[in-house]
Formats: structure tokens, sequence, C-alpha cells
């Protein structure tokens, strides 16, 4: 079975009177275990491409898939929990709490899905480890770098044991140095719990650490290359 299957998925938006084709019936499918990045320039479609993917918005038409389960004949309710229960997502502005420490912004998704105490905070500080920020426990965002802040956030995404991680323009708000260490990680993660990575990005150092590149132009697949 494939982590992600989008069949045929359109996606129009309105600005004003003017109607915007973002997806042009674009197929894709995903295997459990790959380190696909969506690339190409702003306005290609990659970025609605994983929105729909993440069951964050709805396609205009076609049918996206993940995991076997068809977003479409889904409830808003179930697929809520197959978000949370499933799919983990780092966006480019990290979207951490600024009041939590990095330990608490990580523990929040199993405090969601009901995980006890203990367990919450044997997780989050395990997963802080395994990305380099076991001394960085009681730190609050304001008080991390850009690159650690965007640890805890791949941290949080990954703490939750999802199938598939979802990561929007990871690397933007980085400088080379800590954006090829946080891909080094995330590789190494891939590997080591076949965590399924699906990136969207423009960064070339992004599409170097990909082992397949889906090129993405005026709302179409224009290139699929598996390295």
């Amino acid at each position: 079975m494939s982590a992600v299957t989008a069949r045929d998925v359109s996606r129009i938006y309105t600005q004003g009177d003017v109607k915007v084709t973002a997806l042009d019936k674009v197929s894709l499918t995903v295997e459990t275990g790959e380190f696909v990045a969506l690339a190409g320039p702003s306005g290609s479609g990659k970025t609605t491409l994983l929105n729909l993917i993440g069951g964050l918005d709805t396609p205009d038409g076609g049918e996206v898939t993940v995991n076997g389960m068809a977003f479409k004949t889904m409830s808003s309710s179930d697929l809520a929990e197959l978000r949370l229960s499933q799919i983990g997502f780092v966006f480019q502005s990290y979207n951490l709490i600024p009041v939590l420490t990095a330990e608490e912004n990580v523990e929040y998704i199993l405090r969601l899905q009901g995980v006890g105490k203990k367990e919450r905070k044997d997780r989050a500080r395990a997963i802080l480890d395994d990305v380099g920020l076991e001394d960085k426990y009681d730190r609050k965002p304001s008080q991390l770098s850009g690159g650690q802040q965007q640890r805890v956030a791949v941290a949080r995404a990954l703490v939750s044991n999802p199938t598939i991680i979802l990561a929007d323009e990871p690397t933007a708000n980085l400088d080379s140095k800590t954006g090829d260490s946080l891909l080094q990680m995330m590789r190494e993660m891939n590997e080591k719990h076949k965590v399924t990575f699906i990136f969207s990005t423009h960064d070339a150092m992004v599409m170097e650490a990909a082992k397949r590149i889906v090129s993405m132009k005026d709302g179409k697949i224009a290139e699929d290359k598996t390295k």
C-alpha cells in the first residue's frame, strides 16, 4: 500500500473576479519510506499539493488517499484524527507555542492524543535527544536559534510516531550550515524510523538531499526523477 496517492487533483482559487488554477489534474504516488522533494518556483503548486496531501485543504477535483484512506470518504473528525495520528507537519514559520518550553512544545501533540504525563515526558526528551537538543528541554522558542526552533518543530512532528512528515520550505529561514545539519538529521530519521518525508522547496540543498525530485511548474508535474 502506498503512503500517498493523489489522482487527478485540481485546486482553483478565486482572486477577485479572476480564477487561478493552482493545481491542474496532478497525479502522484509516494511509497512508504520515500524522501521526496516537491520542487519549483513560487506559484508552481508545490505547497498547494502538500496542503492537499496533509488534509489541510480540499481539492476541487480528484482524490487524495493516505495509507489507503480516501479523504473524500472521511468525516471532518475522522480526517482530524488521521492528521493527529499519522501525519506530522513542519512549517516554514516553525509554529511553536511561545509560552511553552521546547519539551512542552514537543509534548503538546501527545497531550492532544491523551498520552499519560510520564510517557509524554519520556518520549519528548528522547526525541529532543535524537535531534541534538538534549540540553535545551527548558528553553522557550525566544531563547533558541532559528535552527534550534526548527529542530524542535521536527521533534514535535516525529514524537507521535507518524507515518508521514510533510515539510513546507523547512530550510527557508536557516543559514546553509544549519539547513544542511537539519536535512542530515531528517535523512537519519527517515532511515531510522522509515518515516515518509515529503518536502515542498525551491532550495537546491533540499533537492540535493532528496532521493526523489518531483519538479512542478504552473500547477503541473514537469518532471519526476528518482536518484
